[in-house]
């Protein structure tokens, strides 16, 4: 998998693309947004990390362009802005996901293998997965049962998304560590179970199904 950053915090993209070549991604840094279109619009990439803020095009302009030309690459929006109108904005003009600085490495690298599989499977740049009364907008974080909007922290939606993009599959605790806490955690690793057990209280017990010995399944609810 090729990725491109686009961000003019130097020491930001380098570390960012240290740490994403150690996941097993080739990537390319640029740091503006001119060049970032460029680089992006050859069409060789399967994800662009974008900042917003850039010299010469902002990432806004970029995403724009990218889609009115017919690209379809998923575009994760970075950005040291904050709001509603922001990530409105950035998610009308053709972004996939949207991550407000500063945020956990981890929570990035779950969104990049968020996109990618959702790219493989085919779903293309839809961020609303609905199962049976459960609605999961993984591009405005939130989550809907029924008519009613459930609030989770940041970490509770992280394992709430790696179950429902894979719903109705075994998902294995290591994997769950591996995509929210990363391949570097060495806490408890029962700490999957505090937070699958929030969820429960949260949404319904029945919802998420304990497989024994192997992990966890996301049923399809009502």
């Amino acid at each position: 998998m090729r990725l491109l950053i686009v961000e003019d915090e130097k020491r930001l993209a380098l570390s960012l693309a240290r740490g994403l070549t150690a996941e097993g991604y080739a990537v390319d840094v640029v740091h503006d947004g001119r060049q970032g279109l460029h680089r992006a619009s050859e069409g060789t990439y399967d994800l662009v990390l974008l900042d917003i803020m850039l010299p010469g095009l902002n990432g806004y302009r970029v995403c724009a362009a990218l889609r009115a030309a017919g690209h379809d690459v998923p575009i994760l929006m970075l950005t040291a802005k904050d709001g509603e109108y922001d990530e409105a904005e950035g998610l009308d003009t053709g972004a996939d996901d949207y991550l407000t600085k500063p945020f956990s490495y981890v929570v990035l690298v779950a969104r990049v293998k968020a996109l990618l599989r959702r790219r493989a499977q085919g779903v293309g740049a839809s961020p609303v997965h609905v199962h049976g009364d459960l609605k999961v907008d993984t591009a405005a974080r939130r989550v809907f049962l029924g008519d009613s909007e459930v609030v989770l922290t940041a970490k509770e939606f992280a394992v709430l998304e790696e179950l429902v993009v894979r719903a109705g599959q075994v998902v294995s605790k290591a994997e769950i560590l591996e995509h929210v806490w990363d391949f570097a955690y060495d806490g408890d690793p029962n700490i999957v179970e505090v937070y699958v057990s929030a969820l429960r209280r949260k949404l319904r017990a029945g919802l998420i199904r304990t497989v024994r010995g192997a992990g966890y399944r996301l049923e399809a609810g009502r």
